[in-house]
């Protein structure tokens, strides 16, 4: 990797987890330069504006580990319902870098963002799509292959479960403990259980 991507790639990293933390309105360009310990020029040279940088965030950094963490695992599973419950619960339990306390990153670029900026909007709904279409098709295939009821609809099942993640982030946030995850999760597996 080239000195210039590496410093775009460091900017784009530390600026998300800023971001993560404090917020992408209250997150200043100052700040990310503080962190990245990069010149205005360099920063400047990368990004034309702070939004520029937020964009790329979220193609270059979340949309390609959306792809690798939240849709690889239903290319190929055979009981896609196992794979959604099994992949919220250890976004929800087990993953060490989402934080309960700071909710789900994509839903918070939404709730600041996504009212406000077209390009955001297009953007995030890009990432929630592949995810909802990635479930969908699996759960299509669970109905092909039998090990889900033939008469269900497997978008409304994928709205449903990503829709209740991004929710129960929120709620988590608030309440600022994964009592809530327990909750959802529970009742994710039961509904999923009422599929098979």
């Amino acid at each position: 990797m080239k000195k210039s991507e590496a410093t775009r790639l460091n900017i784009l990293q530390k600026a998300f987890e800023l971001i993560y933390v404090n917020g992408y309105q209250t997150t200043s360009v100052d700040e990310i330069i503080a962190t990245t310990q990069v010149t205005k020029g360099a920063f400047y040279y990368h990004f034309k504006t702070k939004d520029e940088m937020g964009l790329a965030i979220i193609n270059e950094l979340m949309i390609p580990n959306f792809r690798n963490t939240f849709i690889e695992p239903f290319k190929t599973t055979v009981h896609p319902l196992d794979a959604i419950y099994n992949l919220l619960y250890h976004l929800l339990i087990e993953n060490e870098s989402l934080k309960v306390e700071y909710g789900c990153p994509a839903s918070n670029f939404t709730q600041e963002m996504a009212p406000w900026n077209i390009d955001f909007t297009k953007a995030l709904n890009q990432l929630s799509q592949q995810w909802e279409n990635a479930m969908t098709e699996a759960i299509e295939k669970g109905k092909e292959n039998g090990v889900i009821k033939p008469d269900v609809n497997a978008r409304e099942v994928a709205v449903f479960a990503l829709s209740g993640y991004w929710g129960v982030r929120n709620l988590g946030k608030l309440e600022n403990t994964k009592t809530v995850y327990l909750i959802y999760l529970k009742g994710l597996k039961s509904y999923f259980n009422s599929l098979k």
